[in-house]
């Protein structure tokens, strides 16, 4: 006996529930990849992350201390926001007390 099955007879459709399945193994392994691939760098990325912030702290905060920054008009904005970092930024450049006369933290 010859079967001739024409394309798409007798196919059924996946179900919701393998196609759900499906989905949350392949998030799983992406996930999985990206840690892999993330994890080495971590604490790499956390201190780039740190020093770029140090460093607009540091623009930020360059007009309390004296210095002329060219683009005062638009960190002048950000001093409220980095009031509340200075003494971990103060402790954390090696200074027992913050520079800034007007922020007392400690």
């Amino acid at each position: 006996m010859t079967s001739s099955r024409r394309s798409g007879e007798g196919a059924t459709a996946p179900s919701p529930d393998l196609l759900a399945r499906v989905r949350s193994g392949l998030g799983a392994v992406g996930r999985g990849l990206t840690e892999f691939y993330v994890a080495p760098y971590r604490r790499t990325f956390a201190r780039a992350r740190r020093d770029e912030e140090d460093l607009l702290r540091l623009v930020v905060l360059a007009e309390s201390l004296g210095v002329p920054d060219p683009a005062r008009w638009y960190t002048l904005e950000l001093l409220p926001v980095l009031y509340d970092d200075v003494h971990e930024w103060h402790r954390r450049v090696g200074l027992d007390r913050s520079p800034l006369e007007h922020v007392s933290c400690c």
